[in-house]
């Protein structure tokens, strides 16, 4: 009787992508969308039909071919508020996200690599800043300034809003300076600075990238809720600021749906956009994630096998073809679950 032959597998070399992060479809997405927002807040303004405080004679229209999103109760245009506001709320969402994320590096990474009495004053202030409400915070101190221009926001949104990531970054920092290169680096004479920049910072950008993109939704969220609130000036628009308007004038009450729906649905994309980056930062990080269901096989056969979720290829340790039971026991043809794949089963759905 002769001895069945078993299915050898040769794994697919994976090819080399230099732009793996734009290939994931989250990340691809959510930078198209970003991109579209950035490219709003740069041209808006020039693009409107309308001027966004002009008033006219059309009160409360709903969307037509003259006004899009249709007009307010002064009759101004709600799609050139829309063009004209998204400048103030990319500007204070990256700009916050910025100042946050290097007061996080700064802090964290200098408190996690240093130690001593350095890592304890840093991680004291930021304790500090970690258990202070970011919110409330904001709102007092915007209520002080006479003039709360969407750079003052930024700033102290930005100012407010860093203590999360630094404890992060000191974390991953406290477990990155023992490593060998790190050891290496300094064995070698390498100054204090430059083991951070060139050893450290690297190994953190994806972490770094991650808390930016987090920021930057928290700025926009607390920069749209500080407008809608009446804490800022609404003399400069904002989709916060046409928020404020359309509830003081009961545009729900009043049917107005198109003065309050279009800002909604700007807030959530945008949101949306920037969730689906976090995500693709995530999974370009994690392996884990990066690689799950999409390893694949060849058989002999020359059919592309994909494996499954929650099967684990079990290495062979015998001769190809057998597989011994016990010490006593002849030997029996390996079978196919062994390599954590149903071959049958896929060699016929390929046919």
């Amino acid at each position: 009787m002769s001895t069945p032959s078993a299915v050898e597998v040769v794994p697919v070399a994976a090819k080399r992508q230099p732009f793996r992060f734009i290939a994931n479809k989250k990340a691809a997405t959510g930078v198209a969308i970003v991109g579209f927002f950035v490219l709003l807040a740069i041209i808006g303004p020039w693009i409107a039909p309308y001027d966004a405080s002009a008033r006219s004679s059309d009160l409360l229209q709903p969307p037509s071919g003259a006004h899009w999103f249709g007009t307010t109760h002064l009759g101004q245009d709600v799609f050139s508020q829309i063009l004209v506001g998204t400048r103030g709320v990319v500007f204070v969402g990256f700009l916050a996200g910025v100042i946050a994320t290097v007061l996080s590096v700064i802090v964290g990474v200098t408190a996690g690599y240093l130690g001593g009495a350095a890592d304890d004053s840093l991680s004291a202030l930021s304790n500090v800043f970690l258990v202070i409400p970011a919110l409330p915070l904001i709102i007092i101190i915007t209520s002080l300034l006479e003039r709360s221009t969407d750079l003052m926001i930024a700033l102290v949104i930005g100012l407010t809003s860093w203590a999360w990531n630094a404890r992060v970054l000191r974390a991953q920092t406290l477990s990155l300076r023992r490593r060998d290169y790190v050891e290496a680096a300094r064995a070698t004479g390498e100054s204090t600075w430059r083991v951070i920049f060139f050893e450290i910072l690297p190994n953190l950008t994806a972490i770094i990238a991650s808390g930016f993109v987090g920021t930057v939704i928290f700025a926009v969220m607390s920069e749209i809720t500080l407008a809608f609130i009446g804490i800022t000036t609404v003399s400069e628009w904002n989709w916060g600021t046409i928020l404020f308007w359309a509830q003081g004038q009961q545009a729900l009450a009043s049917g107005a749906w198109w003065w309050f729906v279009p800002a909604g649905l700007a807030i959530a994309i945008l949101g949306t956009a920037l969730s689906l980056v976090n995500f693709g930062i995530d999974e370009f990080v994690s392996p884990r994630l990066r690689s799950a269901g999409k390893t694949t096989i060849k058989t002999a056969s020359g059919h592309t096998v994909r494996m499954r979720v929650g099967f684990t290829p079990v290495l062979r340790t015998t001769p190809l073809g057998t597989r011994p039971v016990s010490p006593h026991a002849p030997a029996v043809p390996l079978d196919a679950v062994d390599l954590g794949v149903d071959v049958d089963r896929e060699e016929k759905e390929l046919a």
